[in-house]
C-alpha cells in the first residue's frame, strides 16, 4: 500500500474510532466541561439537542458540497436524535453576526463556527461565552477563547504550495528565469495568512517575486483582475510560474493568462480540490491544488461539538493528537490539526478518486475526454 494509499485509509479508519470514543464519552453522562468559551455540559445524546453551523461563505465549492452534509452525517450518526441548524453567510461578517445572535436567541446547545472574519467573529464567541454555549472554531480560527479548534496545519498547506510551484518550475525547465506572482488570501481571514507565511518559507531566496496580492473575500473576479495587473507590471512573457491560495482563484488567474493570450499555462497552484480545479489540472491549465479531507475534519467537529454540549471532553479519539493553537487575541485553545497532501496530475488517482472525493465519471466529462487520465481510465465518454 502506498504512503497516500494509507493515509486515505487511515482517515476512513479514524473518524469510526473517533466516533465510538465520543458516542461511549457522551452516553455515560462525563462531567467534566469542555472549555473556555461556555460551560455546556446540560444536554444529552439521549434527548437530543441542537447544534448551531455557521459555514462564511458559497463561492468556495467546499462548503455547500462537501462540509455542511459531511457535518450533517456525522452529527447524525453520533446523535441521532441531535438537529443541525444551518445558516451560511455568504462572506457577510454582519449578516454572520446576525445569524449567530439568532441561534443563540432559538437555543441551540453548542455553536460551530467558521468565521467570515476571525477577528470581528470575537464577539459572536463573547455572546455565545455570556449565555454558557460552548463554541468549536472549524476550518478558522476565531477569536475570543473558543472551546476547539479543528483545521488543517495551514503554514505547512503553504509551504507544500511553494515547494510544489518550485517543481513545476524546474520541470518546465525555467528555473532561474522570469518572475512569480503571488496571489494570497483575504487578509481577514487567519488561515491566509498562514498559507501566505508558509509559502514564503518555500519560495524566498529561491525565486523572483515580481508582484503579490492579498485579495479580499477569496475573490475569483479580484483575482483575476491582480492577474491582469501583474501581468501589465511585469510582463506575460516573464511570468515563470504563479502562487495562487486557492482553486477558485486560480480560475480567475488562468482567464486573465488566457485573455493575455497565453496557450500553454506556467505552474499555478491551488487548494480545496475543487472539481474544476482537478480538471484543470488534468487538462495542464493548473498544475497542483492542495487536497484536504474535508470528511474528518467535519467528524472531528461533530465529534467536539458533542462533547462540548454534552460536559465531555475531547482527547481525540485515539487518532488524533489534540495540540494547541493561539487565537489572534492571543488566547490558547485545544486543537485538532489534520494533514493535506499535494495533488499534481500524476496522483490524482491515489488521492482524489481512491478517496471517493470525485469519480471519474464526474471529473471526465466531455470536454476533458481527450486527457491522458480520462483516456486511461476509459471514462469521458
Amino acid at each position: 500500500m502506498s504512503k497516500r494509499n494509507r493515509f486515505v485509509h487511515r482517515v476512513m479508519v479514524g473518524t469510526a474510532v473517533g466516533a465510538a470514543t465520543v458516542l461511549t464519552l457522551a452516553g455515560c453522562g462525563a462531567t467534566t466541561t469542555g472549555g473556555a468559551a461556555g460551560e455546556g455540559g446540560d444536554a444529552s445524546v439521549e434527548e437530543g439537542f441542537t447544534i448551531g453551523l455557521l459555514l462564511p461563505e458559497s463561492k468556495t465549492a467546499r462548503y455547500e458540497k462537501f462540509d455542511k452534509p459531511y457535518f450533517e452525517e456525522a452529527v447524525a450518526e453520533l446523535c441521532p436524535n441531535c438537529d443541525v441548524a444551518y445558516q451560511n453567510a455568504d462572506q457577510d461578517t454582519a449578516k454572520q453576526q446576525s445569524q449567530a445572535e439568532a441561534m443563540l436567541t432559538e437555543g441551540v446547545n453548542v455553536l460551530v463556527l467558521d468565521a467570515v472574519d476571525a477577528e470581528a467573529a470575537g464577539g459572536i464567541v463573547q455572546q455565545a461565552k455570556g449565555q454558557n454555549v460552548p463554541v468549536v472554531a472549524y476550518d478558522r480560527l476565531a477569536q475570543g477563547g473558543v472551546d476547539y479548534y479543528v483545521s488543517f496545519d495551514n503554514k505547512t498547506v503553504g509551504t507544500v504550495q511553494g515547494e510544489s510551484l518550485l517543481e513545476g518550475i524546474e520541470e518546465a525547465g525555467a528555473t532561474g528565469e522570469g518572475e512569480i506572482v503571488m496571489i494570497n488570501g483575504s487578509p481577514t481571514d487567519p488561515n491566509a495568512a498562514d498559507f501566505k507565511a508558509g509559502a514564503h518559507e518555500a519560495l524566498d531566496g529561491q525565486v523572483e517575486i515580481g508582484a503579490e496580492y492579498d485579495t479580499p473575500d477569496w475573490s475569483n473576479d479580484k483575482a483575476q483582475q491582480q492577474m491582469e495587473q501583474a501581468i501589465t507590471s511585469i510582463g506575460v512573457e516573464n511570468i515563470s510560474g504563479v502562487y495562487s491560495a486557492n482553486d477558485g482563484m486560480a480560475g480567475g488567474i488562468i482567464a486573465a493568462l488566457k485573455s493575455a493570450g497565453v496557450d500553454e499555462m506556467p505552474p499555478i497552484t491551488g487548494q480545496d480540490a475543487e472539481l474544476a480545479g482537478i480538471q484543470r489540472i488534468i487538462s495542464g491549465d493548473q498544475y497542483m491544488t492542495v487536497y484536504k479531507a474535508i470528511r474528518p475534519e467535519a467528524q472531528v467537529a461533530a465529534e467536539m461539538a458533542i462533547a462540548a454540549a454534552t460536559g465531555g471532553e475531547y482527547d481525540g479519539g485515539g487518532e488524533y493528537t489534540v495540540t494547541e493553537a493561539t487565537d489572534g487575541g492571543g488566547e490558547t485553545v485545544p486543537a485538532v490539526l489534520l494533514p493535506a497532501v499535494a495533488v499534481t496530475v500524476d496522483n490524482i488517482e491515489d488521492t482524489i478518486i481512491a478517496d471517493g472525493l470525485y469519480t471519474v465519471e464526474e471529473i471526465c466529462t466531455s470536454a476533458y475526454a481527450d486527457t491522458d487520465l480520462c483516456k486511461s481510465a476509459g471514462s469521458g465518454q
